[in-house]
């Protein structure tokens, strides 16, 4: 306590707080515009940091990725293009509750949750830090690639045509992430002789290309068919009906932020796991699972909870061990060695002081996204009134900036346009474009995991399950996969004896 106390002073400091309502509103324009990620904007914020004291500067990327991974949602309700991958889970349900004119609803709870969630995350870094990094640290491949597959068994969860529809829509995703130099061997696979594609295909040109190019091709194509998102023109419209459905849905918001949390102190795995994830088991969970992806509010409870709640427990291993949890804090620990506050469990001996102001500087981090975040809707939300038609050319120019900004190739361009096309056309044909987006996000770390796991146990299959939490995890994954088969066998027999 004695320390916290002594944290305040450099919380609150006038030139710490101004630093971090700069970066949060800079953290709310890079979310907003799809395609810039709060990863990148880390990046830039880097070489300023090292002018700065360790708290101003650890609280200017804190601030600046929360604001940066709420915002994303914006883009996702007005237009359907998501920010990032977590904002792509939920995609749906945000972006047709603004056509039925509850785009207040859906933006608030967006940032509401995202705060609670964060709260959360924090509570859990300040109280438990050392004992939860102590847990992740039992996480080898052998726990990653059934935390993977858990994943990829989300995704048919997250379909909502037949499951079928959804194997496809999965199979193409694993398909685009198995493109450019094989895990283990290195050989070059699916790249055709050019170069760009070596590392892969980069994701976001992918991701704009799967939730962009679809709308600008349907706002030519069904131009009188497009319904017209409503506009939020008074804060009041944030909180119609907000306290209803978060008591409604309070269950939801507490295993959200509980998963997210869980999901981002494993290293790697990050919040955009994390929110496909908790979308998924709240489908899986819900007694109306049918009603989402039609603008239904449960799972946008449980995966904004998670969303910010995740990027505060990808700091646990961070902090105590120095292991990043995501790619923001793999740039945070390099900030702070520079800073002399050398990560590991004696930081909390050794500067005690500064390490409470960090978790303070998260607390009012996630306080600050509410009055911020609602500013920044209401100042976005003029867009709803512009046609989506008149919306397109612009649309495609942020896309196409988006994509060229990742890595100034005009092979990430051709990304975007192809595999929008390809969204397109899938779309038309009733296949859910939200299992391919996770198929490539998962892909390579299923491949990855399972290659350097059979490695291990020299190609035996029961070494996945030889150690306790990932014969847990393998245990649960089978369940998921046979528990359905076998409830229909046993109803038909039933009904067979019964007859």
């Amino acid at each position: 306590m004695d320390n916290l106390i002594a944290a305040l002073p450099l919380v609150f400091d006038p030139f710490n707080l101004s630093v971090m309502m700069a970066c949060a509103l800079f953290g709310l324009f890079i979310g907003a515009v799809p395609g810039l990620s709060a990863t990148m904007a880390t990046a830039m914020l880097v070489p300023i940091t090292f002018y700065m004291d360790p708290v101003p500067a650890i609280g200017a990327i804190v601030t600046m990725s929360a604001m940066a991974i709420f915002a994303s949602d914006i883009p996702t309700a007005l237009i359907r293009i998501p920010g990032t991958a977590a904002s792509a889970a939920y995609v749906d349900d945000l972006y047709k509750l603004s056509q039925k004119g509850q785009s207040g609803l859906g933006l608030g709870l967006c940032v509401i949750t995202s705060a609670i969630g964060g709260v959360f995350g924090t509570l859990v870094l300040m109280v438990a830090a050392p004992q939860l990094a102590e847990v992740s640290l039992n996480f080898t491949s052998f726990e990653y690639f059934w935390l993977a597959l858990l994943g990829l068994s989300a995704a048919i969860m997250l379909g909502t045509g037949s499951i079928v529809k959804s194997v496809m829509a999965l199979c193409l995703g694993l398909l685009v992430s198995s493109v450019g130099l094989d895990t283990s061997s290195g050989y070059p696979r699916f790249t055709y002789g050019q170069e760009s594609l070596l590392g892969g295909v980069s994701f976001i040109p992918a991701l704009i290309g799967f939730f962009a190019v679809p709308e600008i091709l349907r706002a030519i194509v069904h131009r009188e068919k497009l319904e017209q998102a409503k506009s939020i023109s008074r804060v009041s419209e944030l909180f119609e009906g907000l306290g209803a459905t978060l008591w409604k849905f309070r269950t939801n918001l507490a295993r959200g932020s509980i998963i997210g949390t869980v999901i981002g102190i494993l290293p790697g795995a990050g919040s955009d796991i994390a929110a496909w994830i908790s979308y998924a088991v709240s489908k899986k969970f819900s007694r109306h699972p049918e009603k989402f992806g039609s603008g239904y509010e449960e799972g946008l409870v449980d995966a904004g909870a998670a969303n910010n709640s995740a990027l505060s427990g990808a700091y646990v291993p961070a902090m105590v061990f120095g292991i990043p949890g995501d790619s923001i804090t793999a740039i945070v620990i390099g900030v702070l060695y520079v800073k002399g506050l050398n990560p590991g469990p004696m930081v909390f001996i050794n500067n005690p002081v500064e390490v409470n102001a960090i978790f303070l500087v998260f607390m009012l981090a996630n306080l600050l996204m509410v009055p911020l975040g609602i500013l920044a809707i209401l100042l976005a939300t003029p867009v709803l009134r512009v046609p989506k038609s008149a919306l397109a050319p612009l649309i495609l120019g942020f896309a196409i900036v988006g994509s060229f900004a990742i890595d100034l190739s005009i092979s990430s361009i051709i990304i975007m346009i192809t595999v929008g096309c390809f969204a397109y056309l899938m779309e038309e044909n009733g296949i859910p474009v939200a299992p391919a987006v996770l198929g490539l996000v998962m892909g390579t770390l299923v491949e990855r995991n399972l290659i350097t796991s059979l490695i291990k146990g020299d190609n035996n299959p029961l070494v996945f399950f030889e150690r306790p939490i990932a014969a847990v995890l393998g245990i649960v994954t089978l369940s998921l996969w046979f528990a359905p088969l076998l409830i229909k066998l046993y109803r038909s027999r039933w009904q067979e004896v019964a007859s």
